[in-house]
Parts: structure tokens; sequence; C-alpha cells
């Protein structure tokens, strides 16, 4: 969901708004009511929060192995 946002509120509440952009919110900024840019979240930032909680992940599995448990059979337990 976009928020509209006019250009002057835009200028005054910059570093919120980037944050917020930052974590997926998208922005129409308007000048006197009329549309005139979108601010939307860098396709950089998402492959870079996807690659942090992949690195995250892998982290926490070499730290907590999981032991004791077979992993084929939880998968057949799952099947029809």
């Amino acid at each position: 969901m976009k928020i509209k946002i006019g250009a002057y509120e835009a200028k005054t509440k910059l570093p919120m708004i980037l944050r917020n952009v930052k974590g997926g919110q998208s922005y129409t900024i308007t000048n006197r009511g009329e549309e005139v840019a979108e601010l939307t979240p860098s396709l950089n930032i998402n492959k870079k929060n996807k690659d942090l909680a992949v690195e995250k992940i892998k982290a926490l599995m070499l730290d907590n192995p999981v032991k004791g448990v077979n992993i084929k059979d939880i998968i057949s337990e799952g099947r029809p």
C-alpha cells in the first residue's frame, strides 16, 4: 500500500520515511495535490535482507544442530 504525502511533509520527515521505505513501505509524493514521485524500496535492500536472513538461519543451524532425528522418517510421516 502506498501512502500519499506532500512534498513539504516528506522533506521534514525524510529520515522517518526512509526507515519506513527500508522496511518495505512505499510513498507517493505530491506537490499541490498532484502526484510527482514514487518512493519505493530498492531491490537491493530486499536482497540484502534475504541474504542476511539466510546467514542467520545457517548460523543458528550450526550453533544448535538437530540431533537424534532421522529426516527421512519425518518426511515419510507427512506422506499419505
